[in-house]
């Protein structure tokens, strides 16, 4: 939970702080390496205004975030075990946020926050299985009390680290983040007692025979490929909450109710609000419909891009100076976290169920590598975000989003042949 809320209150600032503060005022100069991020940015990309930046540099940020759990578990297998790694990995987020205190130390701050999440994170996750013997009914009510711990944290975060940012000043925002994971780091330590057993020090040794993959096992790998490649896409555009959105949520949005205003990062509350309300109907309804997890996955991505016609409607006749009610955007997104919700569990589902056992980790290893890509993506794709009238982008984003559902629809039947389930 609090790691979550380390990183949710980290995305909830920090398009807001680049755009509003770091880039605009003009203080890259104090930040060390900035100028050579941006100028091989700028000759990857073109000149790269203020918000294209920002955008570029959030992608960066998420997208490593993704890529480092690959090195993360590679790391505890191999040298300093699960225990060590997660220690190590939220002394090393939380020194990140702190390290945000100062703007000179930025990209450094960043850097932390990345490798230390690729420390923590698969390793935190291995430690909840290891905790009960194979078979054991109790590991899913397990894995569902850590699935609400992490929507827990992504809801509070934007509501504790975005109001002490936007209106007490940013760097309350991220020193609250960063205590919220020494305190996560606290109780981890002295709750060592109860994990006895899931926390050892071990290292991989291949005593198989390597042998050749059959055709079948190829099917599946060719299969879960085709659907990992696909996935960046979706992530690319369900991304866009932490980056355009945010700023549509800051700029185009009227967050008044009773006469109070609410801070503009609440909106990035309503997706693990929305999840905690409609996982429960959705496991429900799934079990009463048992519809195939190829026609769940393609379902999912056609909401993603669904949602995105909502704000086409609603700022259709607005005046660019003129701001839509928070409730267009939190109709927005109550679609697109249906969309995840049926894409996203799923997904992970059927990597275990159809991945060759010999290949399990590196293929899910592969899935998650194609959130890295799709984060990536986010920024490049957010960068067009000023250069488009609002309803342009947010069409391609609902085309992109639309497309891929299609595109998952259409190889449907070849998809189900390759990964040997519906």
């Amino acid at each position: 939970m609090w790691e979550r809320f380390s990183y949710y209150g980290m995305r909830a600032l920090l398009v807001l702080y680049l755009t509003q503060h770091l880039i605009q005022t003009a203080h890259t100069d104090t930040v060390l390496g900035f100028l050579a991020l941006q100028s091989s940015l700028e000759a990857l990309f073109g000149p790269l205004s203020t918000q294209a930046l920002a955008s570029q540099i959030y992608g960066l940020y998420t997208g490593l975030v993704y890529l480092t759990p690959l090195f993360g578990g590679i790391l505890a297998d191999r040298l300093l075990g699960q225990r060590n790694c997660v220690i190590l990995g939220g002394l090393l987020m939380a020194t990140g946020h702190f390290l945000m205190i100062s703007e000179a130390f930025f990209l450094l701050a960043l850097l932390f926050l990345i490798v230390g999440n690729g420390c923590f994170k698969p390793n935190i996750s291995t430690q909840v299985g290891s905790l009960y013997p194979v078979g054991d009914p109790r590991r899913d009510g397990a894995f569902t009390i850590f699935y609400m711990g992490i929507n827990l944290g992504a809801f509070f975060s934007p509501l504790i680290c975005g109001t002490l940012g936007q209106r007490y000043g940013w760097h309350y925002g991220f020193g609250a983040a960063g205590f919220g994971m020494l305190l996560g780091l606290l109780v981890y330590l002295f709750g060592q007692k109860y994990l006895v057993g899931a926390t050892s020090s071990h290292k991989i040794l291949d005593t198989e025979v390597s042998a050749p993959l059959t055709g079948k096992e190829w099917q599946a790998i060719v299969g879960l490929l085709t659907l990992a490649t696909l996935n960046i896409l979706f992530w690319a555009v369900y991304e866009q909450q932490g980056n355009t959105l945010q700023l549509f949520a800051e700029h185009n949005t009227d967050w008044h109710i009773l006469g109070w205003e609410m801070p503009s990062t609440w909106f990035q509350s309503l997706n693990p609000a929305f999840i905690f309300i409609l996982a429960p109907l959705l496991d429900r309804l799934s079990r009463q419909q048992q519809s195939s997890s190829i026609s769940k996955m393609a379902l999912g991505a056609i909401l993603l891009g669904g949602s995105f016609l909502v704000l086409i409607f609603a700022i259709d006749g607005v005046q660019s100076t003129e701001k839509i009610s928070f409730l267009w955007l939190a109709l927005c997104t109550l679609i697109y976290t249906l969309g995840e919700l049926y894409l996203s569990p799923v997904g992970l589902s059927l990597v275990s169920k159809v991945a060759p056992l010999r290949l399990m980790s590196m293929l899910m290893g592969v899935w998650f590598l194609s959130s890295f890509f799709g984060n990536f993506l986010s920024g490049y794709i957010g960068s067009f975000y000023e250069k488009m009238p609002k309803q342009d982008f947010f069409m391609l984003l609902a085309l992109l989003g639309i497309g891929t559902g299609l595109a998952i629809y259409t190889v449907k039947s070849l998809l189900k042949k390759a990964v040997g389930v519906d």
